[in-house]
């Protein structure tokens, strides 16, 4: 028999492995088969913690159809998002290039923390409404609100967000929305499949088995056992990159789960019996997503429609939602 070896695990997928440019990613790959409605199509919200929920499986063809069955879910904390400005871009050799900003005059006044903030409009609505037919795409630049959120926070994250429709809509959207705040319930609605893309927690540095999985080496193999045996051939005289299993940055990097499902959608706070494990109470806004999402306790993760989802919505009854003490 063979003997069984397992030089490196992982997926080589994400490479290199460095630690994230910022603490909360960007929305791409966005789905935007929206029908006619024309709404954002990501929004974000802060990890709360974690839960068990049972419901009634509805799926045909399931093992356990007409079954109540209990899943973990997670709690998001969702304060709403403030369109804070307009961007402009237009296509060029197929890469999008950008034709301009158009600011709200009442910013908040949180915003100074996270970036300067411009005295004059760079690009006023009359000019950019001018470009729309050379225009490719139209976003909405949308900044957090985390004083409502149920942690203490002042600095807000602020990104961009793809509308749905084309230009001519997007821009009327953008234009209707500017300076107002955006819901997660107008978004979003129960039984919706989303993508959850955080900034996964941070390990540091980290030794080659913890990394990649290396096996530990036998007790009577020379050198050291957490370490790989090997590194490479004679030819070439040096290190390939990315092929070696190596020590390094662990964590903090961007990750992406799909097609998690929308189980609730509520706007009267939750909390679990002594609060949530280093959170606290959810005050307002909040949704529950089935299963786990990327990140620890208030991080700032983004929710897209789903880019790998075909079928509709699969709503779902909540039969129960456990609020016991976590502690």
């Amino acid at each position: 028999m063979a003997k069984g070896h397992k030089p490196v695990a992982g997926s080589r997928g994400f490479w290199p492995r460095k630690r994230a440019k910022r603490i909360y990613p960007a929305v791409k790959a966005v789905s935007k088969d929206t029908g006619d409605k024309v709404i954002p199509l990501a929004f974000a919200g802060y990890k709360a913690g974690m839960t068990q929920v049972s419901y009634t499986d509805t799926r045909k063809g399931s093992a356990t159809s007409g079954q109540e069955i209990v899943e973990a879910a997670t709690v998001m904390d969702c304060p709403p998002l403030v369109v804070v400005g307009i961007k402009l871009y237009r296509e060029e050799n197929g890469r999008l290039v950008s034709e301009g900003t158009v600011w709200e005059e009442n910013l908040p006044k949180d915003l100074s923390r996270k970036l300067y903030v411009p005295k004059k409009p760079q690009t006023k609505k009359d000019v950019a409404e001018k470009k729309l037919e050379h225009l490719h795409e139209v976003r909405i630049i949308a900044s957090t609100k985390p004083r409502e959120a149920g942690f203490f926070k002042k600095k807000p994250e602020i990104f961009e967000i793809p509308v749905s429709g084309d230009v001519e809509k997007q821009w009327a959207y953008a234009v209707e929305k500017l300076g107002k705040e955006i819901r997660f319930s107008d978004v979003f609605a129960p039984g919706e499949m989303v993508d959850a893309s955080a900034v996964t927690k941070g390990k540091g540095f980290a030794g080659v088995v913890k990394r990649f999985g290396v096996k530990i080496r036998d007790r009577k193999s020379g050198g050291k056992r957490r370490h790989v045996g090997n590194i490479g051939a004679v030819t070439p005289g040096r290190v390939l990159p990315g092929a070696i299993a190596m020590a390094g940055q662990l964590g903090f990097q961007t990750r992406t789960e799909y097609k998690k499902r929308i189980l609730k959608v509520g706007d009267e706070g939750i909390e679990a019996r002594g609060g949530f494990v280093n959170y606290g109470r959810v005050p307002k806004d909040y949704a529950i997503i089935e299963g786990s999402v990327p990140g620890p306790k208030k991080r700032l993760v983004i929710m897209r429609r789903a880019a790998r989802w075909t079928g509709g919505p699969q709503p779902v009854e909540l039969n129960h939602v456990s609020l016991e003490q976590q502690q």
